[in-house]
């Protein structure tokens, strides 16, 4: 088998990294600075329960795996399932490399009136997660280990660009698809995680954003790149074709939504009211969407099914995600209700069904993502919080931020999949998508 540069390349780059972690500078924590606190700050419940919601949250990418690889045809069920797989490898180095100081580090931005909005955070704040110890850091996570909290987050990075891939399934080179990836996560993730999550961040600090657990900056940011993926890539030879395991997206689906409450009650970074609040409403709102879809599928005359049931549970999840510990659980049960007849809507319009978005990404994730945006800010609770309890500027800010958010998730990962295309070619060859990427790809065969 003829060994291109690009893999040497691909080679050498881990080989670098590797011996990087050898030579770079260990941990080092400066309580003094007024950066850290004091060990004895650590609340053992807080840890626990973060330890156990990150492992939740891990477990949700082979969840997705399942889920997406039990939809496409029996020719590309393995390669759908490694394009969500691989994440775990690929962005953990990533984010322990640049990552997470881009998403967490000091913010870099500008100033109005004296006062300052990150962009996006110094990539020398955190380089090999050096400074990232045991204390508690004061602004961000001031009753776990440091560290803890940068694995935590570190999953949801994981999972953003493997949700991507359900887009353009069935035909996009593997090699091509993690440089995307890489590309993504730098130039897409970290800029709106910092915004939206770090104190200092342009969307949190300014207009104000409510996305206690990932609404705006996972699944939109996700659902747009999908939506530009598909575009890009094109359309598939054969767009027809059935799904190789019905039984496997019902156990990516369990699997998803167990990982769910990790997720969404382990962002609130506590083992406290909120995280329960999050808890209940995260499970409820899936209920009732995918109750809803079922029944909504049924009355539009198409026929109750399993995969119908499971797609719906994840457009509820989805949805829930930016209010999860911002609203009641029985306004949880309306967001589950309302996303599911928009996604439903969408996944059957005809205009978008033009544009060969395998798996219908946007139409969950990102549609998902923006329903749960929207209803954040009509049912947070707290004073002018949302529009029902006097925020109007709150319900317009986040408006503005939707539609800011939308236009830089889409058109930045155009960008960047032309980039990926003009480097290393996105699509494979006909001879390849006709014979199937397990085969072409891997020389592997699903049985």
């Amino acid at each position: 088998m003829k060994i291109g540069l690009k893999w040497i390349v691909s080679f050498s780059i881990i080989t670098l990294v590797a011996f990087g972690g050898l030579f770079w500078s260990p941990i080092v924590d400066f309580p003094n600075t007024g950066e850290f606190l004091s060990e004895d700050k650590i609340v053992g419940a807080d840890v626990a329960w973060i330890l156990a919601a990150a492992g939740l949250v891990l477990l949700m990418t082979p969840g997705l795996s399942f889920f997406y690889g039990g939809m496409v045809g029996r020719k590309n069920v393995i390669s759908t399932m490694l394009q969500s797989f691989i994440a775990l490898g690929v962005i953990s180095i990533l984010w322990v490399v640049v990552g997470f100081s881009l998403s967490f580090g000091d913010s870099l931005g500008f100033e109005i009136n004296g006062v300052h909005y990150g962009l996006i955070g110094n990539p020398l704040s955190y380089p090999f997660f050096s400074r990232v110890g045991v204390l508690p850091h004061k602004m961000m996570a001031s009753t776990i280990p440091f560290v803890l909290f940068a694995l935590f987050q570190m999953k949801f990075a994981v999972i953003t660009p493997a949700l991507i891939t359900g887009s353009f399934a069935e035909r996009v080179r593997f090699i091509s698809y993690l440089l995307f990836m890489v590309l993504f996560s730098i130039f897409i993730y970290t800029p709106l995680c910092h915004m939206v999550w770090h104190p200092e961040g342009l969307l949190n600090k300014y207009f104000g954003i409510k996305d206690f657990a990932g609404g705006t900056v996972v699944h939109m940011s996700a659902g747009f790149a999908a939506l530009a993926g598909a575009m890009v890539v094109g359309s598939r030879k054969n767009p027809h074709h059935e799904p190789s395991n019905i039984s496997y997206v019902l156990l990516g689906t369990g699997m998803l939504w167990f990982g769910w409450f990790g997720f969404n009650a382990g962002s609130a970074l506590s083992a406290n009211a909120s995280a329960a609040m999050a808890f209940g409403t995260t499970t409820i709102a899936s209920a009732s969407a995918m109750m809803t879809w079922i029944f909504f599928d049924r009355i539009n005359g198409r026929s109750v099914s399993a995969l119908g049931a499971c797609i719906g549970a994840v457009v509820g999840l989805v949805a829930i995600t930016p209010g999860c510990g911002f609203v009641t659980i029985p306004e949880s049960l309306f967001i589950g209700f309302a996303a599911a007849i928009v996604s439903n809507l969408m996944v059957n319009w005809k205009a978008l069904k033009k544009i060969d978005d395998t798996l219908d990404v946007f139409a969950c994730h990102g549609v998902g993502g923006i329903m749960g945006m929207i209803l954040t800010a009509v049912f947070a609770h707290g004073e002018n919080a949302s529009l029902l309890h006097g925020g109007v500027e709150v319900f317009a800010h986040h408006m503005a931020a939707l539609v800011l958010v939308s236009v830089f998730t889409f058109f930045g990962s155009l960008l960047l999949y032309k980039i990926t295309d003009s480097i290393i070619t996105l699509r494979v060859s006909e001879e390849s998508e006709n014979k199937g990427l397990d085969l072409s790809q891997h020389q592997e065969y699903f049985k």
